[in-house]
This record gives structure tokens, sequence and C-alpha cells, in this order.
């Protein structure tokens, strides 16, 4: 299967968006008063709060990181075959 140019495109801009959405929220469990058994932040014991995110997180970054990669993938092949 060959995947056209925007839809090649819409797959890097799914991953990149993936990229900069992501991290911004493992930022802002991590500063969660909700994530530290104390409630203090990065004081105590991580919770279950912050694992299941964690977990969420890297889940999405690497979801997002295959479909940006299939999509360079599908760009640079579209590419060779609109040459031919």
């Amino acid at each position: 299967m060959v995947l056209s140019r925007g839809w090649s495109a819409f797959l890097v801009g799914v991953g990149i968006w993936t990229w900069v959405i992501w991290p911004r929220f493992a930022v802002a469990i991590w500063q969660d008063p909700r994530a530290w058994v104390s409630g203090t932040v990065g004081e105590g014991a991580p919770t279950a709060f912050l694992w299941v995110h964690a977990l969420l997180i890297a889940a999405s970054l690497a979801i997002g990181t295959t479909v940006g990669v299939l999509g360079i993938r599908g760009w640079l092949i579209a590419g060779r075959s609109e040459t031919r």
C-alpha cells in the first residue's frame, strides 16, 4: 500500500502534535500534588495517579512516533512513485 502525500503529511502532523502536547501534559502531571503521597511535588513516593499517567504518556508518545515515522516513509515513497 502506498499512502498519498496528503495522508502522509497528515500522519507526520499527528506525530508532531503528539510530541508537542504530551510532554507538556507530563510536566503538569509531575507538578500535580495528587502525584505524590506527601502532597508536595517531588517529595515522597509517587502515587498510582502518577504511574497511570506516565504509562498513558509513554504509550501515546510511542504511538505518535510510530505514526510520524510511517508518515515520513509514506511521503518519501509517494515522492518516488510520482517521479516514475
